[in-house]
């Protein structure tokens, strides 16, 4: 059945790839094939169906979506964070009389359950690229007087909601190409965000931050096209302040996550403000396990695999701060190979750390959730882009075991984007698929390294810093880079 999703005006890129995440998760598509081994195989290819009302920019908040069922978009329109609300539209028309003829031809036995006698409703307007006053809005709503409603108003807790929702030439304060004329929507609410979700997780109200804290609304985004739910298991490798894990753990996830950085994840500011500090701020289960572990030296025994339902997170990228893995220059002195630390040091002892490029980063990320993540798993991340007309880089990382069904962008200035990539494991991870991810990664690095020749500032960003010093010849830039993006956490 079709229905009306209507979005709210922000993360433009974002929401129809929320909304298809959150259908498979609620079951609006099939489970999948079986593989040779008898594993189900994710099928991805499934979508929803979409149509945008007539004469609407691809951009508009307004879209028509197929869905299975009444109770599935219920499911999506509660859980989601940038939809506004799903409707059953009764009627829709560029002005109140041709919104009263489709009113009208709406088949009664659709309308007649909510008009019941011993059901209660309210009315509501909203409007889109223009402002009514209260007075035009009760005017609108008295014009209703040809639906039967038998039932009595309530405002504070009603059976039904019905929305009136108007838009007029929308292009003049939203930034989107005007539309010809007037549009009016009439229909029934189906299910509607929770607008207190946001305020009560905003990260300056947050016990515990870093400076690379993923934002509230980011992060429930980000859990929500992992699948998070009850019963699933969550691994963020880059952890932090546990912002991310915070949001899966809300829809009821286990989490678990890692972090190079001891102090982080072991000692924060005091035993009341570190990540276990977040998790009981909210009331919310604290992960099985926060691990120091190194995203390049995973710490997991050779034969554990696919033990993640999901692996979510925001990897280092070089632009509030740098990548570290194990090694580096700084050891104890008198300490030689293999490298070790004396037992009256081992308490306050900070390891050691290099530079971790992009490339290298992410090539490890896709190997670790290529081997930990169950058949049909998610690996949802984000990955920069450099916004350059010249040399407009749209190449993402692959990987055999994966397949990447939906890339949303966000613009953070007008050079820089990033892009959060969902990525669904489809394949069994082999001997045969190692050598062939690490022929793609091989390729992929070399690319990076052409464009560092060519002087493309993406490489610039996201490359280590001593071959960018190799290439640009500029030490005191490279010092002052080195300085300031020591660590992921300052």
């Amino acid at each position: 059945m079709w229905y009306l999703c209507v979005f709210y005006h922000r993360l433009l890129d974002y929401r129809k790839p929320e909304v298809e995440s959150l259908a498979e998760l609620f079951g609006a598509f099939s489970k999948g094939e079986p593989t040779n081994n008898g594993d189900l195989k994710s099928n991805c290819s499934n979508s929803l169906e979409w149509k945008l009302p007539e004469h609407h920019h691809p951009d508009s908040p307004f879209h028509l979506v197929s869905l299975p069922s009444e109770e599935i978009a219920r499911n999506v329109a509660n859980r989601s964070i940038l939809v506004k609300g799903i409707f059953e539209l009764w009627g829709e028309g560029s002005s109140l009389e041709e919104l009263e003829e489709s009113i009208i031809k709406y088949p009664d036995e659709r309308k007649q359950p909510y008009l019941t006698s011993d059901s209660t409703f309210k009315i509501a307007v909203d409007t889109f690229g223009k402002a009514i006053s209260f007075e035009e809005q009760n005017e609108r709503i008295r014009s209703f007087s040809y639906i039967p409603f038998k039932g009595r108003v309530n405002l504070k807790n009603p059976d039904h909601t019905f929305w009136l929702i108007e838009t007029d030439n929308y292009g003049s304060s939203n930034g989107l190409p005007p539309i010809v004329g007037r549009k009016v929507f009439f229909g029934r609410e189906i299910g509607a965000a929770d607008r207190k979700l946001l305020p009560t997780y905003q990260l300056k109200s947050r016990t515990y931050l870093g400076p690379t804290a993923m934002d509230a609304e980011m992060a429930f985004l980000m859990a929500n096209q992992a699948q998070a739910k009850p019963g699933r298991l969550v691994y963020d490798p880059f952890v932090g302040t546990g912002s991310i894990l915070v949001a899966a753990a809300h829809y009821g996830a286990m989490t678990m996550g890692a972090d190079i950085d001891i102090r982080v994840v072991r000692d924060g500011r005091g035993p009341d403000c570190n990540v276990w500090s977040n998790f009981k701020q909210y009331g919310l289960p604290t992960p099985v396990a926060l691990l120091r572990a190194d995203n390049n030296l995973p710490p997991w025994r050779s034969g554990l695999k696919e033990v993640f339902d999901a692996i979510i997170c925001d990897p280092p990228y070089g632009v509030r701060a740098g990548g570290r893995k194990s090694g580096g220059r700084k050891l104890l002195k008198g300490v030689i190979d293999p490298y070790t630390v004396p037992d009256d040091k081992r308490t306050g002892h900070i390891p050691s750390t290099a530079p971790y490029s992009l490339v290298e980063c992410v090539h490890d990320l896709l190997d670790l959730a290529a081997k930990m993540l169950v058949m049909g798993g998610r690996l949802v991340y984000f990955y920069p882009v450099l916004r350059d007309n010249e040399s407009a880089d749209t190449t993402f990382p692959e990987h055999p075991c994966f397949k990447l069904v939906a890339t949303s962008e966000q613009m953070l200035s007008y050079r820089y984007s990033r892009v959060l990539l969902t990525m669904v494991k489809i394949e069994p991870y082999t001997e045969e698929i190692e050598l062939a991810a690490r022929i793609k990664h091989l390729e992929f690095k070399e690319n990076h390294l052409k464009w560092l020749e060519e002087g493309n500032l993406h490489s610039a960003v996201f490359s280590p810093a001593d071959i960018h010093l190799k290439v640009s010849g500029d030490t005191k830039i490279g010092k002052e880079s080195k300085g300031k993006y020591r660590g992921k956490y300052v």
